[in-house]
């Protein structure tokens, strides 16, 4: 597992240097997978109606409850190298 989370993180660091910005929905696939894997299934109350972004963030997140981690994490690293070409 100590492996798999290293790859994870290197996943985490290789996103922010995309040769193209991903679109809006592979943004929010991204995001949710990051914290199914990072904290688990979403907490905390659904953000306010006017605030668009944290609640298509939240659904996002909200959609992956029950995933375990580890199989979260392994479908963000494999989102990114294939964004990576």
């Amino acid at each position: 597992m100590a492996r798999s989370a290293m790859t994870f993180e290197q996943a985490a660091e290789d996103v922010q240097s995309l040769p193209e910005r991903p679109d809006n929905d592979t943004l929010l696939r991204l995001y949710a997978l990051y914290k199914q894997g990072s904290e688990g299934d979403v907490r905390g109350d659904k953000p306010g109606f006017f605030d668009f972004v944290g609640t298509a963030k939240y659904e996002a997140w909200s959609k992956l409850k029950g995933m375990p981690r580890d199989i979260a994490q392994q479908e963000y690293i494999d989102l990114v190298a294939r964004l990576k070409g």
